[in-house]
């Protein structure tokens, strides 16, 4: 997989572009090169990268977020030091941007610095199982509203097509015909595919760019609820009552 000395992720809310830019960053550094990570989404309260702070820490990869990341604190402002990102030529840089064109607007301040170098790759993450995003064209509305927020063009694609825990390399492959339309319309490769790591080892070889991932975990997860239709029937309920997740299959078209 080839590399750009800064490398942005971006998509639409819950494309998983934040699980992707950690796991990205976690590979430059175990590559042997200096990694920083910075989270410049204002729009998730949360500011999930700081959730993997601990394991950034122990790979050598420098976190910058914002303060009161993952605190009640709601104080959406980015510290400074995310400027040596772009100043810093020697260091290699890993940005998660906010979801769709609001929470673009917070690249808008580091725009000149990365035209004027040119060393960098705008990653738009894709997830076809998302809503807003299941068709390619939609997708390409959210890639142009957040080119037009944060006024650098995308370069790139990632397929991340997921349904979370219950995503199969079945559901990464389904989404094949989907990415290429999107890359078609767009003009841009399909870069990276990205999957869970016990995922991934099964579409080695059937899959350019394969990162394989290891879902990182939320400071503020839930305890695991279960899934309704495992639950078998209750009082008052037929076995087959609750949603399911979709099926992998057609995407569009």
């Amino acid at each position: 997989m080839d590399h750009k000395r800064v490398t942005l992720f971006a998509g639409h809310y819950g494309s998983g572009k934040t699980n992707i830019a950690v796991n990205y960053a976690l590979l430059l550094s175990r590559e042997g090169r200096r990694t920083a990570i910075a989270d410049l989404d204002i729009v998730n309260p949360y500011f999930r990268t700081k959730d993997s702070a601990s394991e950034l820490a122990e790979a050598g990869v420098d976190l910058i977020s914002p303060r009161f990341a993952n605190s009640n604190v709601d104080l959406p402002a980015l510290p400074a030091e995310a400027y040596r990102l772009v100043e810093d030529r020697s260091l290699y840089a890993v940005m998660d941007i906010g979801g769709d064109d609001r929470g673009a607007y917070a690249l808008g301040r580091y725009t000149p610095f990365l035209l004027e170098e040119g060393g960098y790759r705008m990653a738009f993450v894709a997830n076809p199982y998302r809503p807003l995003t299941r068709t390619p064209e939609e997708a390409l509305e959210v890639m142009r509203e957040i080119e037009a927020a944060g006024g650098l063009p995308f370069t790139a694609i990632v397929n991340n097509a997921n349904l979370a825990h219950e995503t199969t390399p079945e559901t990464v492959l389904s989404a094949l015909p989907y990415m290429e339309k999107l890359s078609e319309l767009s003009g841009l490769p399909v870069w990276m595919t990205s999957a869970e790591e016990h995922v991934a080892v099964e579409l080695e070889g059937k899959v350019p760019g394969l990162l394989a991932m290891k879902l990182q975990a939320k400071y503020f997860d839930l305890p695991e609820q279960g899934r309704p239709w495992d639950a078998g029937p209750a009082a008052g309920h037929q076995p087959n009552d609750g949603p399911r997740p979709p099926k992998a299959g057609p995407l569009f078209g």
